[in-house]
Order: structure tokens, then C-alpha cells, then sequence
């Protein structure tokens, strides 16, 4: 290995980044905020320490979060002239050690194989659910298991740990406990292990097994922990275990970038490291390389309204402004949304044209995204999804073929009917049905669209029949899938993560999206927050935020829609001024509206205690007594009689003559 020279490697930084360079001994917690260099830091650090012979480079351990994050790594370190650093996910580590170790223990069996999915297993046993549970998405029950698995919680367990956490499964948990020790029986049935597996054997092999624990930690002494933040209690256990008695440990992450609390992660371990090592180092990056003084004017405002202090320092030129823009209704929305695109690559502010792949629109769930690929291909605007595409979606699949087994002489509306009774009486689809996890959501938002798209074809040719709507559907599929590299990025939040672009476009900011329905308690609103404040951060010079005051949904039924409690934080400040805000036209929220929000919210607290309660008296799912999206409408309209709460949306004889008195109590108990 050639030798390094420490200079070098300290040449090109700034004075932040040369400190957490240089602290390569003890333990050291380096709070990285966006754009910041955090890998840069990681890379150098690790190369410091090499070359000052604080550690040897075989006993280094580079853990990252992914294993595209691993390769990238691994490459950064092969530039500096250190092409034989570990640098792996927990997941692959561990893996690694237990091939090592398991034969030994199982009577010299190799280790089993390994899942490459849960899914396949959890689609058989969600079918055999009760009633309407049997629709319940695979995805969902797989991140149950994986919540529960982190915490090492063995099925049994389940229903208690679960009510003592406070977590809301997406089916009720006794049911969760019938699943999770069905998917375990047929796993060991197969003599399979999945990736959970990993860990949670690791951690046991360690925790018994001291020989081994000494073997593991006599190979690796030297630890650097990336995106930290997102680290779960069970991989929190195995790196105290590689650790020790020991103390060689760095750990580099952003709190206000913990994402993904719903699988289990937790930024504590973060933001309470010092507590746990006294004494350690702590450095902060704050010097921001990545977008413009006016962005992150914006993304320091979101997090001061949350009584933040953070604050991000600029090291790039001054920008355009950002722009908050409402929209009369959501079709005003997407043509909006083309034109800034078109305004963008055409270079009409004279600041640069900016191409097509520099250029990404970010939404919060997967369901948003077709409309704007309708809306760009129209426009002859090249684009490309960067996840799952709406037409691979196993839900939209299976809503595709029940379209093909229709009748041949089925035409406009009637195919519009008798497509909607086939997604609902054969796939459980229940219309503003919000219950069940972020899947579930996913699933119900994705059926929706497709039948809101199959009216609008009937609405535009009278006498659509289903081969030329088949073909409409398939025009669409292949537009998606054929997305070109160089096009205009369409995708969520969560996959935006990690990645920048020079333009940002972030639309639908509303209640009920973002922050999404759901998003009830503190803890989740705060999550919701942070999403906005990554999309935020991922623009280096323009960006563009919007809503729309109306939209339409399925039914051709428009609803009225209100702005992100979030772009409070964002109103203008005086011209002139780093952060200053081109607000088109309309201020994002008014003081007035913010009022309405606040008031609004112990109404809907309240019914939706009342909803829960009467659930479980009636023995019922919550969405059967009344939906979110019904609770809104309440909560919107607060009618305070029965033919006017008769005329609220998705309220129907049924739940009205069964409930109406009841939701009227609460309306009048909150006047």
C-alpha cells in the first residue's frame, strides 16, 4: 500500500471538516447537515487515520446505510490509495461473520439461504386474513415483522411490546401475531433466514459465544457509522458488540434528515451519543456546498419555526429566488408545473438553461406521479420514474386484468361502473379509505387513479370501449417505461434522499399530503416536516413550491384544499434579503388560515377518538365507521344538522343513520 501523505488530505478542506478530519481517536460524533461533505469527511478521516498510523487499514470498519452508499465508498477510499478498506453495510457484515461461525455452531450445516424478499410468503398468509384484512398489502405486514424484528420481539410478544410502544399496526395485532409466527414457521420450513435474520443471529452468535466475540473484535477495532440517524435498536446492539470495551467509534448522520422512523430507525442514538460515550468529540458541518444562499434561507426557516437553531451557512453564489405558488385547482397546478419545466430548459430567466436531467419533481406518495407523467408526456417533455413505476405496481396489474375480463359490450359510463364494482367487490378497494399502513395507502391512492383515469377517458369519447382503453393504459405504461436517463426526474421524497439536482419542483404541498392524513402526533408531524426539509435540500439553485386551492378526484367529485401547515414558515421576508420568496399569486398562508388549521385540529382529535372507540365497540375497522377523508369534510364543513351533515361526502345513509347523532354531539361539543 503506497504511503499517504496526512498534508494532502487535509489540503482542500474547510476549517470544520480539517477538525473532524483530524479527530481520529476516541469516540466522535460529526453532526454532517446537508450538503455539507459528510463522505468527503468520512473518506479523509479514515485515510488521516491510516496515515498517522492510528490504525492499521485491515482493522477498519466503514458501516454504511445502503449498499450503493457501501460501492461509493469503497471507490472514494481506492482514489485516496487505500483500495483494501471494509466498507459495508451491517447487513453484509454480519452476513460475512456468520457463514464464518454458523457451520461450527449447527453441526457443520452451512448457514441457510437467504430470502431475497418476504413478500412471496406474507401475499400467501395475507389471503387466508378474515373479511376485508385479506387485501391487506405484503409490504405492510413486512414492515411490521421488521419494526418488531429490530426490537427483537418474538412473535408471542408481539401484541404486548406493540401496545406498550404506542405502535398502531396495520391490522389488529392479534392478527399481526397470527402472521408473524406463520411467516417464521414457513421459513423454517424452507430452511431460509432473511435479512432481519442477519442481525438478529449476529447478535446472538456474539452475545453467547465469546470466542467468537473475540475473534469478530480482534479483525475489526476501528468503527465509522454513516447516515447514523437511521440506525435501529438491533443494529445499534451488534455495533456495541463489534465495539466492546472499546472506543474507536465515529459516528456521522443529521437528524433533521431521520426519514424513515416507520421501519424501526431512531435518532436518538444521534442526538444522545455524547451521554452515552462522556467525553466525546463533537463537530458540527454547517457549511452547506450544494444549493444556493435563498434555499437554504428557506430550509434554515422551516426548522427555526420548530424551534431549531440550526442554522446552514452558504458557500455557494447567491440564486434565484424560490417561489410558493397557488393554483386555483390541480389541473392549473400541472400546467404550471410544465411551464416552469419549459421556462427552466428553455433559459427564459436568462440565468442558464438547465437540462431536463438536472430538473426533479418530488411528491410524497407514488400515487402522485402519473398525472404529471401524463402532463409531460403531452407536452413532449422527456422524463424518467426513479423507483416503482405506477403501471409495475402489483395493484394496478391485477385492476388491468379484471378490466380485460369485462364484457365486450361494455361502453363509456357502464365500463366505468363495472370496472369500479370489479376493483371494489374483488380487491377490497374502498374509496377515501385512509386505515392500514403506508402500503395500504399506497394501494388504495393507486386504485383510485386508475379508476379516476378510466373516467376520464368515458368522459372524453362517450363510447370508450375496453380495448381502446386498454390501449389507452398500455400508451401510458410504455411512455413510463421507456423514460429517458436524460429526463426530467419524477419521484417521492424518501427516494429523493441522498441525491441533488440543480432544480427542484415540489408540488401539492397540502394537508392531507404533506404532511400527510395520517400524520396525527407530534412525533409524526415532525417526521413530515423533515421530508419537506430534505426536498428542500435538494436544489442547488431553483426551486419551485406549490398548491392547488382545488382538486378532483374520483367521481369527477372536486374538494377543497388548503395549504401545508409547513409554508407558514416559508412566508416572505423583506426583498432583497437572502431567503427572500417570490410568492405567485397569494401568500402560502395567512394568518386567518392558520387560525382555521388550529381550531380545526381539537374537532378532529375529537372525532377521531370517537371513531376508535366505536371501532372496537362495534367490532369494526375504523374506516368502517368513518374514513379520514370523511372526518375532513366534518371538519371542513362542520354542519350542525342532519340533512346538512347528510350532504357531507362519503357520509351515506348507513353511517348517517347509524352515526349522525353521535358526530353532531362532538360538532356541537366544539363550536
Amino acid at each position: 500500500m503506497p504511503r499517504l501523505d496526512p498534508a494532502a488530505l487535509l489540503a482542500d478542506l474547510d476549517p470544520e471538516q480539517d477538525v473532524a478530519v483530524r479527530a481520529t481517536s476516541g469516540p466522535v460524533v460529526i453532526h454532517a447537515g446537508a450538503g455539507s461533505g459528510k463522505t468527503r469527511v468520512i473518506s479523509r478521516r479514515t485515510a488521516y487515520a491510516i496515515a498517522t498510523e492510528v490504525v492499521p487499514a485491515d482493522q477498519v470498519l466503514v458501516v454504511t446505510f445502503t449498499d450503493k452508499a457501501a460501492t461509493e465508498m469503497v471507490a472514494r477510499l481506492r482514489s485516496l490509495g487505500l483500495p483494501g478498506v471494509t466498507a459495508r453495510t451491517f447487513h453484509a457484515q454480519a452476513l460475512s461473520q456468520l457463514r464464518h461461525f454458523w457451520p461450527a455452531r449447527h453441526d457443520g450445516a452451512p448457514l441457510p439461504d437467504l430470502l431475497d424478499s418476504k413478500l412471496p410468503i406474507l401475499s400467501r398468509l395475507a389471503r387466508q386474513l378474515p373479511g376485508h384484512y385479506r387485501f391487506t398489502p405484503s409490504k405492510d405486514l413486512a414492515d411490521e415483522i421488521e419494526w418488531a424484528k429490530a426490537r427483537r420481539i418474538a412473535p408471542k410478544a408481539y401484541e404486548v411490546e406493540a401496545a406498550a410502544a404506542g405502535r398502531e399496526p396495520p391490522i389488529p395485532a392479534d392478527l399481526v401475531v397470527r402472521i408473524f409466527d406463520d411467516y417464521e414457521r414457513a421459513k423454517a420450513r424452507a430452511n431460509r433466514i432473511d435479512f432481519d435474520d442477519l442481525l438478529v443471529e449476529t447478535v446472538g452468535l456474539l452475545e453467547t459465544d465469546a470466542r467468537a466475540a473475540e475473534t469478530v473484535r480482534a479483525r475489526k477495532r476501528w468503527f465509522s457509522v454513516d447516515e447514523y440517524q437511521d440506525t435501529n435498536p438491533l443494529q445499534q446492539r451488534l455495533l456495541e458488540l463489534w465495539l466492546g470495551d472499546r472506543d474507536d467509534l465515529c459516528v456521522v448522520g443529521d437528524e433533521d434528515q431521520t426519514i424513515y422512523t416507520f421501519t424501526g430507525a431512531t435518532s436518538d442514538y444521534l442526538t444522545d451519543f455524547a451521554a452515552r460515550f462522556p467525553g466525546a468529540r463533537e463537530v458540527t458541518l454547517s457549511r452547506n456546498y450544494r444549493s444556493s444562499p435563498e434555499i437554504l434561507a428557506l430550509a434554515n426557516r422551516l426548522l427555526a419555526a420548530e424551534g431549531r437553531r440550526k442554522r446552514l451557512v452558504a458557500m455557494m453564489p447567491s440564486g434565484p429566488a424560490p417561489s410558493i405558488r397557488r393554483f386555483a385547482d390541480g389541473e392549473a397546478e400541472l400546467a404550471g408545473l410544465v411551464a416552469s419545466i419549459r421556462g427552466l430548459t428553455s433559459d427564459t430567466a436568462g440565468a442558464g438553461a438547465t437540462t431536463a436531467a438536472e430538473i426533479a419533481v418530488l411528491v410524497r406518495i407514488n400515487a402522485q406521479i402519473p398525472p404529471i407523467e401524463a402532463a409531460l408526456t403531452k407536452a413532449r417533455i422527456p422524463f424518467r420514474v426513479r423507483g416503482q413505476r405506477f403501471f409495475e405496481r402489483s395493484e394496478v396489474r391485477e385492476a388491468l386484468r379484471l378490466l380485460k375480463r369485462l364484457p365486450d359490450t361494455a361502453r363509456g359510463p357502464m365500463l366505468a361502473h363495472l370496472l369500479e364494482e370489479r376493483v371494489r367487490t374483488e380487491m377490497g378497494y374502498l374509496e377515501g379509505d385512509d386505515s392500514g399502513g403506508p402500503a395500504a395507502r399506497e394501494r388504495t391512492a393507486s386504485l383510485a387513479l386508475v379508476i379516476e383515469l378510466t373516467q376520464e377517458g368515458v368522459t372524453a369519447t362517450a363510447e370508450l370501449d375496453r380495448e381502446a382503453l386498454l390501449a389507452d393504459f398500455a400508451a401510458r405504461a410504455a411512455a413510463e417505461s421507456e423514460g429517458s436517463a436524460d429526463g426530467v426526474n419524477l419521484l417521492t421524497f424518501h427516494r429523493a434522499k441522498g441525491l441533488e439536482w440543480d432544480a427542484v419542483l415540489l408540488p401539492q404541498l397540502e394537508e392531507g399530503t404533506l404532511p400527510i392524513r395520517q400524520a396525527e402526533s407530534d412525533e409524526e408531524l415532525a417526521e413530515e416536516r423533515r421530508l419537506l426539509y430534505v426536498g428542500l435540500t435538494r436544489a442547488r439553485r431553483h426551486l419551485a413550491l406549490s398548491w392547488a386551492e382545488r382538486r378532483v378526484g374520483s367521481g369527477d367529485r372536486e374538494t377543497r384544499r388548503r395549504p401545508s401547515q409547513f409554508l407558514a414558515a416559508l412566508e416572505d421576508r423583506p426583498a432583497r434579503t437572502p431567503g427572500r420568496v417570490t410568492v405567485l399569486p397569494g401568500a402560502p398562508m395567512n394568518a386567518a388560515a392558520r387560525r382555521a388549521r388550529d381550531e380545526d385540529r381539537p374537532l378532529m382529535t375529537a372525532l377521531r377518538e370517537w371513531r376508535l372507540t366505536t371501532a372496537r365497540s362495534d367490532g369494526v375497522p375504523a374506516y368502517v365507521v368513518a374514513t379520514d377523508a370523511l372526518l375532513l369534510e366534518i371538519v371542513d364543513q362542520r354542519p350542525t344538522t342532519i340533512p346538512a351533515l347528510r350532504r357531507v361526502k362519503g357520509m351515506g345513509p348507513s353511517r348517517l343513520a347509524r352515526y349522525g347523532a353521535e358526530m353532531l354531539e362532538i360538532i356541537a361539543a366544539h363550536r
